[in-house]
C-alpha cells in the first residue's frame, strides 16, 4: 500500500463544520489487499466528515457495481453496490487502549497528536461490506439465459440422489411438512 496518500484527510487543517470528499474506488485500489470474491468493481465513496471540538463524524456513502460468481450456477453476476456507513473518531491520549476496550465498531479512536486520517482500510471495509453475502441469480432468472444450465442439472442430479439416500427412519415424518 505504497501510494495511499490519496487516502489521508488532513483534519488538523479543516475548520470545525462538514466537509465533503469522493473517491472513485477501481480493481487497482483493490490490487494492495489480495484477491477478492469480486471483480471489475467500480464504486463511488462520497464521505462527509464533520469536525467536532475532540472527535469527527464520517459519514460514508458507498454507490457503484462489482462482478460476482453466481453461488448457484457460477455464472457472473453484476451486482449494485449500495450502503450507507458511520464512524465516530475520537481524539484521546492511549488510542490503543481505547481501541481495545472499544465494544461498538462505529467508534474508533486516535491520537491527539495525530494530523492525518487514514481512510483507505475503511473504504476497503465498506465497499466490500456493500456486496451482498448470498450472490445469486434472482428467481425470475433461476435457468433463464445467464444460468448456467449444466451446473443446474448437476445439482438437480445430486439432490435427486441424496433424497434416495435418505434415512428411512424420517420417511414417516414428511407427512406433517405441509401442516
Amino acid at each position: 500500500m505504497s501510494n495511499r496518500r490519496e487516502f489521508e484527510i488532513a483534519f488538523v487543517g479543516l475548520r470545525p463544520g462538514v466537509h465533503d470528499f469522493e473517491y472513485k474506488i477501481d480493481n487497482k485500489f483493490f490490487a494492495a489487499y489480495g484477491e477478492q470474491d469480486f471483480i471489475d468493481c467500480e464504486a463511488i465513496v462520497k464521505l462527509q466528515l464533520d469536525k467536532k471540538n475532540g472527535f469527527l463524524q464520517l459519514k460514508f456513502d458507498i454507490d457503484g457495481n462489482a462482478a460476482v460468481v453466481c453461488d448457484r450456477c457460477s455464472n457472473p453476476l453484476d451486482k449494485q453496490l449500495w450502503e450507507e456507513f458511520n464512524i465516530i473518531v475520537k481524539m484521546v491520549d492511549d488510542p490503543d487502549t481505547m481501541n481495545q476496550q472499544e465494544e461498538d465498531p462505529d467508534i474508533y479512536y486516535i491520537s491527539r497528536s495525530e494530523s492525518h486520517l487514514k481512510i483507505a482500510d475503511w473504504i476497503y471495509e465498506f465497499v466490500s461490506l456493500s456486496i451482498p453475502l448470498q450472490k445469486m441469480c434472482s428467481d425470475e432468472e433461476i435457468g433463464g439465459g445467464q444460468c448456467n444450465k449444466e451446473v443446474l442439472a448437476k445439482l438437480k442430479q445430486m439432490e435427486e440422489e441424496v433424497n434416495k439416500l435418505a434415512n428411512p427412519l424420517w420417511k414417516g415424518l414428511e407427512k406433517f411438512k405441509d401442516l
